[in-house]
């Protein structure tokens, strides 16, 4: 039975399909059955990052019951895709993904859901549908104002959240610490993703980042959360490895936490 994870955040711009796309492809690299699914219905762009341009069957035709969502799934390389509608606008309550889709977990290990960035009903479809939500953001005051948006509405429905991927980032002194991020928002930094240029070559050839680029610190670093969540131990860090004295980073210790908490 598969594990769906809702990945959401309210603020456009920080990259969270192409988190989508990466942890599909994260994922797959780790020999999982993983499906992504494009629950941003007003907005869509997870086939594009795919050059699925002008699907014929979408998500949107399996909330109007027009056919079966096995009917919606698109068999790329690595992964398998249900797109939503770029053109086509449909009445139905984006409330009812988790009974469309439900279905499906028994052929997959893993199910990926994009949500809308903003705060309506498709986010909260996608939180409902989730077994667990992973909030994307950068470290700026802008986003991580709406990044706490996000999670109070996920607390109040109930859903867990597993943590904050963290990406786009500079490692530079004009952003925010990860300390005083997990302050503010009170989630766990689960990873942390280097800006990457080769996110946006990996786009235009149409392929996830992390099967484009696969020993990128980036990839690397997702294949390390995608295996934390299917209950694969922790890696140490390399350099810890070898010295024993090096620090372990925040990201590490909390996906330890998360391993020991939830497969222990």
């Amino acid at each position: 039975m598969a594990k769906i994870i809702g990945i959401v955040s309210l603020k456009g711009g920080v990259g969270k399909t192409s988190v989508v796309a990466a942890l599909g492809g994260a994922f797959s690299s780790l020999g999982k059955k993983v499906l992504l699914v494009d629950g941003n219905f007003s907005a869509p762009n997870l086939g594009l990052h795919f050059n699925i341009i002008e699907p014929t069957t979408t998500l949107h035709h399996v909330m109007t019951r027009q056919i079966r969502p096995s009917e919606a799934v698109y068999e790329l390389d690595d992964f398998h895709l249900i797109p939503a509608s770029t053109t086509e606008k449909m009445e139905f309550s984006p409330l009812k993904l988790k009974d469309r889709i439900n279905y499906l977990r028994k052929g997959y290990d893993v199910i990926i859901l994009d949500s809308s960035p903003s705060l309506d009903e498709e986010t909260l479809g996608v939180m409902l549908a989730s077994d667990e939500i992973l909030v994307v953001a950068t470290p700026d005051k802008p986003t991580l104002s709406n990044t706490l948006r996000a999670i109070k509405l996920a607390v109040q429905r109930g859903t867990p959240i597993s943590g904050l991927i963290l990406n786009k980032v500079y490692d530079k002194d004009f952003e925010i610490s990860l300390k005083d991020i997990e302050d503010t928002i009170e989630v766990p930094i689960m990873a942390v993703i280097p800006h990457d240029i080769d996110v946006l070559r990996a786009l235009s050839k149409g392929k996830a980042s992390t099967l484009f680029k696969p020993k990128s610190r980036a990839s690397e670093e997702y294949r390390r959360l995608a295996a934390v969540l299917v209950g694969e131990k922790p890696e140490k860090n390399k350099l810890r490895k070898i010295f024993g004295w090096v620090n372990p980073k925040k990201q590490e210790v909390n996906r330890t936490l998360y391993y020991n908490r939830v497969f222990k």
